[in-house]
Parts: C-alpha cells; structure tokens; sequence
C-alpha cells in the first residue's frame, strides 16, 4: 500500500485516516482501492469494535478528484466505487465519518455511508454534481434522501449549496457538532462508548436496521421478533459485572 489511507488501531476501535492531505484528500481510484483493502481486513477483525473514517489535514475530502475524471479513470469494474462504500456500510461494526473541513459531493456520499456523521463547527457540506453536469453513482440519490428527507436532499441536489455544521445538524445529515479544537477528544470518546458496549449487539442491530429499513411498521415489528439473534456470549459475563456493583 502507497499509505493513501492510514489506518491506526486505538484501545478497541480503529482510525482511518485519508491521506492526500496537499491534494484536500481528493478522492482517486488508488485512495479507494486502499480504503476497500482496510474495510476487508476490519470486517475479518474482532480486535476491533469500531471504525471512524476522517481526512488529514485541513478537511475531511474536498471530494472526488476532477483530474481522476477528466483524464478517464481506470476503474476496475462497473460500480466498483458505490459497491466498495456498500462494504463499508455493511461492515459489523458502527462506523463514524468525522468530518471537518470540506465535504463535497463524492466525500459526502463517501461520509453518507457511515453509520452516521460527527462534524467538527468547520465542517462544509454540498452536492456538487448538478454543478458539473454530472449524475451520482456512489450512493447519493439513495443515502441522501434516507438521512435528510427527499425534499431536501432535492433542494441540495438542485441547488449545489454548501451549508455548514449546524445547518446539517439541523437538517439531520450530522448528528452532532463540536469546536475543532475539541474535535480528536470527542472522536475518542465517543468511540471509547461504543466499544465500551457489547459488539455482538453492534452487529444484530445493524442487521436488524438493514433488513427492515423503509418497511412497513409491522412487518419490521414480525421480522424483530422472529429474527431475533438473542443474547451475546458476553451478556451474563456484563450483567453479573453490574449487578455485583456495590456489593
């Protein structure tokens, strides 16, 4: 690996970092051929209980590489890039975009595939595709209306407005935001919670999510019941470490 994509373990979870930082981590086929790589090694790690996906530098992505388009890129299969966001999605593990900086169309569909966004106050957002005459093929006419509302993702699909952390706070597209400078605290604390609670329920609540997203209400209340994964191997081992407190 030329290192476009740093990966650095901490106490349970696992920091990806993109890693053009000269070039705003503008997104090239290499960067995502190294960022497929590290999801296939975390999905086959039960060391790690987390992942949180930010960029070097100044900002998260300024987004896709506009040299990597116009000079026609080399892309190993049709729908390679959505199907290699998709496996991040589907990792069983919770997964954090954190996001400061710029944010722009492929990097925002990029962060869309995080479980969820926690934004720094510098964070930038947009949908720049209209801009350039082009349509998406990563995800976001799916992600984007599934975290915003339609009639919203429209109105940032038409318009290529960027808006700032707390407008997408507001509008749900993060689901928080913090000062910069407190920014590598929050994202080590907030990881620290995550792996703090049972990985095995980690990975039954995404697949309950995935299975019965956009569904009826009592269809995905059947499928709750009987598709049910029941306890973790750990659940007695935690319970027990509760119930003895104050003994």
């Amino acid at each position: 690996m030329t290192n476009l994509v740093l990966r650095e373990d901490q106490d349970g979870w696992a920091l990806l970092t993109l890693n053009r930082p000269d070039k705003l981590n503008a997104l090239t086929v290499a960067m995502f051929r190294e960022l497929r790589g590290h999801v296939e090694n975390l999905r086959k790690d039960d060391s790690i209980g987390c992942v949180v996906l930010r960029g070097a530098g100044k900002c998260f992505s300024a987004g896709h590489d506009l040299g990597d388009i116009a000079a026609g890129e080399a892309v190993p299969s049709a729908g390679w890039h959505s199907e290699t966001l998709r496996m991040l999605e589907k990792l069983p593990k919770p997964v954090i975009a954190a996001v400061h900086g710029h944010c722009y169309t492929g990097a925002l569909e990029v962060a869309l595939a995080a479980d969820f966004i926690l934004a720094a106050d510098s964070a930038r957002f947009g949908d720049t595709h209209a801009k350039w005459a082009l349509t998406p093929v990563w995800g976001m006419s799916q992600r984007l209306p599934r975290r915003v509302g339609v009639a919203t993702a429209k109105r940032l699909m038409f318009t290529a407005d960027m808006i700032n952390a707390e407008e997408a706070v507001r509008i749900g597209l993060a689901e928080y935001a913090v000062p910069l400078a407190q920014f590598d605290a929050e994202i080590a604390a907030l990881a620290g919670k995550i792996v703090a609670n049972s990985g095995f329920s980690h990975a039954a609540n995404k697949r309950l999510l995935e299975a019965t997203d956009g569904g009826p209400l009592d269809a995905g209340l059947q499928w709750e019941v009987m598709e049910s994964e029941g306890h973790g191997p750990d659940m007695h081992q935690r319970i027990g470490a509760f119930t003895s407190k104050g003994k």
